[in-house]
């Protein structure tokens, strides 16, 4: 997720610009399959294309070393970026802070009707009001809350999925807890042809759809508070602690990165064999996805940060790329919808539906490689991209 708006030029630590464009990069990688497949396909290979061997190889690629640690990324940028700023606003901070936070939601709001169901803004903005309240803390207190808010969200995922678990580990496929699963993570016939249908919609009908929906994706949203919060309150105290400032040394961030390594890859890999090995069921791609993964997604999140603050090179042609397509986060982010949606929607070469999943991951670096290439001219040129320019004059206006 971008930084909130701040003074360009020297102060930039281009350590931290590089990494936000890797965030945005690996975002893109897991957001083609909203765009590309039914919903149930995001989680589970078996749904779209009939498990293909090279299918379920990308599966287990993205589960391990992509799906969620991106995110995570990207939330906790967004923690250190809000912190930045908060510090740099003394006493004047709520105010200007919540304007941001009510700018960005609108922003995230306009983007899930018109393009992308599985936005992140939203839940950002409403997580990221509460950030003014722990801008005090110390990096330690700051790491402390990180690990009960997972805590949170673990307890509170397994109330969900716990009971479709029990049942698919007892063979009950019939009970109310698994079937709600399988039609939301599993390969049900009925709900992956409603998902389809979806996917076939014309532009006006999303917009009628999904404004109509709103109440209900706040719900789904606010559930999403907790794991944001967890990460954007690690991004705070990785700050506060000077990694993400560019103070450590490199041995020091080498040894982070190959603690949370060996604490994450193995259990991943672990879940994604017990997945697999079990034949893909619902209960297993929804919970292993979205709630026994979560602490080793983060993990998993902070070795990738570790390793880009230790080997981005300032000077170096590939951070001076990233970077700039870091400065351009939110822009970058947004745009990528775009041309996904040109490529996938119906009013686009209605592409949905059409390729496998290993086709969606190829089709990934269209918009990958187009921020890439356009992003330094961008900065060069004009600085901060369109987006963060209505970011910015909205949260000053609102304040």
């Amino acid at each position: 997720m971008p930084p909130p708006p701040h003074a360009a030029g020297k102060s930039r630590i281009v350590e931290l610009d590089a990494l936000r464009g890797a965030a945005v990069v690996g975002i893109v990688w897991m957001n083609v399959y909203n765009f590309a497949l039914p919903a149930q396909a995001y989680y589970n290979p078996i749904v779209w294309g009939g498990g293909a061997e090279l299918d379920r190889m990308v599966w287990a690629v993205s589960f391990v070393f992509i799906e969620d640690k991106f995110r995570t990324l990207f939330a906790m940028l967004f923690g250190a970026g809000c912190l930045i700023l908060l510090e740099r606003s003394g006493e004047r901070r709520w105010r200007p802070h919540s304007a941001r936070m009510a700018v960005l939601f609108a922003i995230g709001l306009a983007h899930s009707v018109l393009l992308a169901s599985n936005d992140v803004l939203r839940a950002y903005a409403l997580a990221g009001f509460a950030l003014p309240f722990l801008a005090h803390l110390s990096a330690r207190e700051l790491y402390a809350i990180a690990i009960g808010l997972v805590a949170v969200h673990f307890g509170a995922g397994m109330i969900v999925f716990g009971s479709a678990v029990v049942d698919f580990l007892a063979g009950r496929a019939g009970s109310d807890a698994a079937l709600f699963a399988e039609r939301n993570f599993g390969a049900d016939e009925a709900a992956v042809r409603y998902t389809y249908a979806l996917g076939q919609e014309g532009l006006a009908e999303r917009i009628a759809r999904r404004s109509a929906n709103i109440p209900d994706q706040i719900t789904v949203i606010a559930a999403a508070v907790p794991l944001n919060l967890a990460a954007m309150t690690l991004g705070m105290g990785l700050w506060k602690s000077g990694m993400l400032k560019a103070e450590w040394r490199t041995f020091r961030l080498q040894r982070l990165a190959a603690i949370c390594a060996l604490a994450s890859i193995p259990v991943l890999l672990l879940l994604a064999w017990w997945t697999a090995d079990s034949g893909f069921p619902g209960a297993l791609a929804g919970a292993g996805s979205l709630v026994l993964s979560a602490p080793f997604d983060m993990l998993l999140g902070v070795t990738y940060a570790s390793l880009a603050m230790a080997f981005f090179q300032p000077g170096g042609p590939v951070t001076q790329r990233l970077a700039a397509t870091g400065r351009l986060s939110l822009t970058n982010y947004l745009m990528t919808s775009v041309i996904l949606a040109a490529i996938f929607a119906t009013w686009g070469l209605g592409l949905f539906g059409e390729v496998s999943r290993a086709g969606a991951f190829a089709l990934s670096f269209v918009p990958i490689a187009s921020m890439i290439a356009w992003s330094p001219h961008w900065v060069e040129r004009l600085g901060q991209g369109p987006f963060e320019r209505l970011w910015r004059a909205g949260g000053r206006w609102l304040t």
